[in-house]
């Protein structure tokens, strides 16, 4: 009551000063509330006009509202879209069109999609920001659908799309990996003369790497008349995102030696640049990179931070990681999700947990991504209880079903625990079972001996109308492997070309000499390998001939061997299985021979590793290593333990 008073007051005298000066009213409450909504104090913005009792009288101009809609959407009072809303209906100006997009903006930025809907269906006159704004905000929110019909409906209203509503729907075909839309639409951007238009080429570089389609985006690339430091950024990251690393090194190099590259080099493509080193192992042009930051003053902030820390992590660097990771002044949830990857990847679960627990302390650590993480560290470890223990956090923390990145990480860590049962039971409560869930689930079957039980998952998954793919046909195999169903092998086998079109892959070609060497098929597996593109690839063979020393095959025994000794004639894998395969049979001349012939080339069997916990930390023991002092005093105590006990 008191604002409202002090309101009017303010009015009537800055309008008693107007006029006697001998100049008309500016409306003051427009200025006054216009500083308002410039301070960011809403709240009061709000109350001054809420004071007025006849706005239609009052002359307040459209930009009043309009800036304090768009306050309210920069600002944390998306709430108060309502209310606002309330006081252009009482002006009369709810449907002028630079209110109108102003209020479009404030629904969306609060999640009210029905709303902004209604607003825009209300708008006497929408111009291309109208429709823009309305398709743009579709795109965000993944409604990919209905961001094509609204761009239908567009061009049938006779509006002429711009460079940002084109770059939009460019975008809307990447993230639907729809390239033959995509094509249309450059098309499109052709007929409209937007082609050396440098934001819509970027979005179609980005548009056709995403598809997998990166001779197109070198040719939209390459006719571009200028080309800027996004356009550049974007075709590195084209190549980045197809795993073609070593081709993204090579364009960040050349675009450094072009005029300006240098000035060009901004965060996001040293970014790039690192995730292509570190997804290649070079941690050499790797630290190259992170010198040229420093010497060029690149502040190195989340994005550049975070990429240094994947980088190192890949590259086994973990403690380097970890003082990047450290030396940062800001710190956002990706930073932390890739210092949480980094210690995964180098099978450091204790210090994902524990860092996992440093996270909570400062309040993050709650979303998806760092509980995904979180969890596969637990089922590397196989560490049930704190996997049981994340799971409940998880919970407890407003964890919403329906979230496939976390449900999927718990059906792996159950499965890696031994605990079937709960991975079945995260799995039927999942009510959203994208790809990823029901290959998790195959999986987790398949390699607990659940062969029959899997194969009922992907019959199911087939009449939901999911389509397997590449993943999913490598855990059924798996699944019929170990479960000795060569049948069911065999068909799946033959369906992933015939019915599917997928080629099989290394992994799909060794669950298939798995299986029928384990069945004593081992002719055809050996013809499986002949006619293959893999019959090169070391690790078939040597899967062969353990089946053929399990079954005591001899003549094939040696033919594999002499294969395998071709191939790479310094691996002891070959001489020892069939220098024991000899021994098997009585052969001991033999045996001996293929031992000789390891002494002379100077071939060296790999020593083998033992794994000791002694108060919670692993120590490895050499097997052949009886004299170390270490094993002697792990040996020592571990007597001294059962004495205790006893």
């Amino acid at each position: 009551m008191k604002v409202a008073l002090a309101v009017r007051r303010f009015i009537a005298t800055s309008v008693s000063q107007a006029k006697a000066i001998g100049r008309p009213s500016q409306s003051p409450l427009a200025s006054h509330v216009l500083r308002l909504c410039k301070d960011g104090r809403i709240p009061e913005a709000i109350e001054a006009l809420n004071a007025v009792v006849d706005h239609r009288r009052l002359g307040v101009r459209p930009v009043v509202y309009a800036s304090l809609l768009q306050a309210c959407a920069r600002t944390n009072f998306p709430r108060t879209a309502a209310s606002v809303h309330s006081l252009c209906v009482k002006s009369g100006l709810d449907s002028d069109r630079f209110v109108g997009n102003s209020l479009l903006s404030l629904y969306f930025k609060s999640g009210d999609v029905a709303e902004a809907q209604c607003v825009f269906d209300h708008l006497r006159i929408k111009d291309v920001v109208s429709w823009t704004s309305m398709i743009s905000s579709y795109s965000k929110m993944s409604r990919h659908r209905d961001a094509l019909t609204l761009f239908d409906s567009m061009r049938q209203s006779c509006i002429v799309p711009n460079e940002f509503t084109l770059s939009i729907m460019i975008k809307v075909c990447a993230e639907m990996n729809d390239v033959r839309l995509g094509r249309f639409f450059h098309r499109f951007v052709i007929d409209r003369g937007f082609d050396d238009n440098c934001i819509i080429s970027s979005a179609l570089i980005d548009m056709y790497g995403k598809c997998g389609c990166l001779d197109d985006a070198q040719k939209v690339f390459g006719e571009m008349p200028h080309r800027d430091a996004v356009s550049w950024t974007t075709m590195i990251a084209a190549f980045v995102q197809k795993e073609r690393y070593k081709q993204a090194l090579e364009w960040f190099l050349l675009m450094q030696q072009k005029d300006g590259g240098d000035s060009m080099c901004d965060g996001f493509a040293f970014g790039t640049a690192l995730s292509a080193c570190g997804n290649l192992g070079l941690v050499g042009p790797g630290r190259q990179l992170h010198s040229r930051l420093v010497v060029d003053g690149i502040e190195v902030n989340a994005v550049i931070g975070s990429a240094l820390v994947d980088m190192y992590g890949k590259c086994g660097d973990i403690l380097i990681a970890r003082e990047v990771f450290n030396r940062m002044p800001q710190k956002n949830m990706v930073t932390w999700c890739c210092m949480l990857c980094a210690y995964c990847e180098n099978d450091e679960g204790e210090s994902v947990l524990e860092l996992f627990r440093e996270m909570q302390r400062v309040g993050m650590g709650n979303d998806h991504y760092s509980y995904g993480t979180i969890l596969r560290a637990c089922a590397t470890l196989q560490a049930l209880k704190q996997g049981k223990e994340i799971h409940g956090r998880f919970l407890r923390t407003g964890g919403e079903r329906g979230n496939v990145v976390v449900e999927s990480a718990l059906i792996d860590m159950y499965s890696e625990c031994g605990s079937v049962q709960d991975a079945r039971c995260v799995f039927q409560r999942c009510p959203v079972r994208n790809m990823i869930v029901w290959n998790t689930m195959i999986r987790g079957l398949a390699q607990n001996g659940r062969g029959v039980d899997a194969l009922e998952i992907y019959d199911q998954m087939v009449e939901e109308g999911m389509l397997p793919d590449y993943i999913t046909f490598v855990g059924v195999l798996f699944a019929c492997s170990h479960s000795g169903l060569i049948e069911q092998g065999r068909k799946h086998f033959k369906s992933m070309v015939e019915i599917y079109g997928i080629s099989p892959g290394i992994e799909h070609h060794a669950c298939m000499v798995d299986l029928l060497g384990r069945a004593g098929v081992l002719e055809e597996a050996e013809h499986l390998i002949k006619n293959s593109k893999f019959v090169h690839d070391f690790s078939l063979w040597a899967a062969l001939l353990g089946s053929c020393a399990a079954h005591s095959n001899l003549s094939l025994a040696e033919r594999v061997a002499s294969r395998m000794i071709k191939l790479k004639p310094a691996n002891h894998l070959s001489y020892i299985l069939l220098a024991n395969l000899y021994s098997a049979v009585g052969q001991w001349h033999d045996a001996e021979r293929m031992r000789s012939l390891m002494k002379d080339r100077g071939i060296r069997k790999t020593p083998g590793k033992s794994w000791i916990e002694v108060k919670k930390s692993l120590t490895s023991c050499p097997t052949c290593d009886t004299s170390s002092e270490r094993t002697i005093d792990l040996e020592a105590e571990a007597v001294l333990k059962n004495a205790a006990v006893n």
